[in-house]
């Protein structure tokens, strides 16, 4: 098992048009405020990609520390939508097998910066969002 000391961390690209609205719309809908957010650019975001031996210069997954543990790729964007009001019912989707569930994930992963765009920077957070970032 992957384990990290901080718990409910998403590490994302922050350059990446769908992973920045992806955030958003994580920390949108996230009414507890359970989750805290690291651009795989920010210091704190480089050393949690290297730890889990993701390339921060081409990251291929994003990471989802829940329960102590890191989630990869599905398993970390099921893993936080079913933790989210209103999507418990995502964590069905994990019966699906995972090779399966994976090969979605990397062709969107793979395809990213082509079919969403990419930022010259990292986004930039509201105020509110920001006390939730960690860097």
């Amino acid at each position: 098992m992957n384990r990290w000391p901080d718990d409910d961390v998403i590490l994302y690209d922050g350059v990446c048009v769908f992973c920045s609205r992806w955030i958003r719309y994580i920390a949108t809908h996230d009414v507890s405020r359970r989750f805290r957010f690291t651009a795989i650019q920010s210091d704190y975001g480089t050393r949690l990609a290297q730890a889990f031996n993701i390339d921060p210069n081409d990251p291929d997954t994003n990471a989802v520390i829940h329960g102590g543990i890191a989630w990869f790729k599905s398993d970390g964007a099921l893993t936080t939508l079913s933790l989210l009001p209103g999507w418990r019912w995502a964590r069905a989707l994990l019966l699906i097998p995972k090779p399966i569930r994976d090969a979605v994930y990397n062709l969107v992963a793979r395809n990213r910066y082509r079919i969403f765009g990419k930022y010259d920077e990292c986004f930039v957070p509201d105020a509110e969002m920001r006390a939730r970032v960690m860097e």
